[in-house]
């Protein structure tokens, strides 16, 4: 995300500056979700909700810019090409993958998982389908490996059960930073 933040800002400044807010919003979304999701259990609608109207102003608003400037290639993962590879639709269609993919894991076995996850989901992958469909995946599975070490290290430490349940708001949003931070740019 950094070196696609600083190619972006040296083709297109106000694209920059809309994934720049849009990140700092995430962060500041991310922090309140996660104190309280660990105190209640609960991904407030309040927080949630909003969250997918600034997400998707300020992304798409970023890729619209972008793609208008002419150098879509430049700085787009993937250079516009691909699934999907039209920077405002993989914004688009991240979010719908990710809120599809955990609504299925929801109603597969819904002791599980909350509605609170799959509603934040959504959110998680349009962040991540701005950056590509590697990051998408990267992040899911980040989330799930960082959920499943958390209550591998509660088993061990006799402070949690098979039956025990724990808040995964928290490693959704671990999970997405990870992938945006970490991998490498495309």
């Amino acid at each position: 995300m950094i070196q696609r933040l600083g190619a972006l800002g040296e083709v297109t400044p106000l694209a920059f500056w809309l994934v720049l807010l849009a990140c700092a919003y995430l962060a500041v979304v991310a922090v309140r979700l996660t104190v309280i999701d660990v105190r209640h259990h609960l991904l407030p609608d309040r927080i949630v909700f909003p969250s997918y109207a600034v997400a998707g102003a300020l992304l798409l608003g970023a890729a619209a810019v972008h793609t208008v400037s002419g150098t879509a290639a430049a700085a787009v993962p993937d250079g516009g090409a691909g699934f999907f590879g039209v920077p405002g639709l993989r914004v688009v269609a991240g979010g719908a993958a990710l809120w599809l993919f955990y609504f299925l894991l929801r109603a597969v076995y819904p002791p599980g998982m909350g509605f609170g996850d799959v509603k934040l989901a959504g959110v998680l992958g349009m962040y991540l389908g701005f950056l590509g469909w590697p990051h998408v995946f990267a992040g899911t599975f980040a989330a799930f490996l960082f959920g499943g070490l958390w209550s591998l290290a509660l088993l061990a430490s006799r402070r949690g059960t098979l039956k025990s349940s724990i808040p995964f708001g928290p490693f959704m949003l671990a999970g997405t930073a990870a992938a945006m931070l970490l991998l490498p740019a495309s």
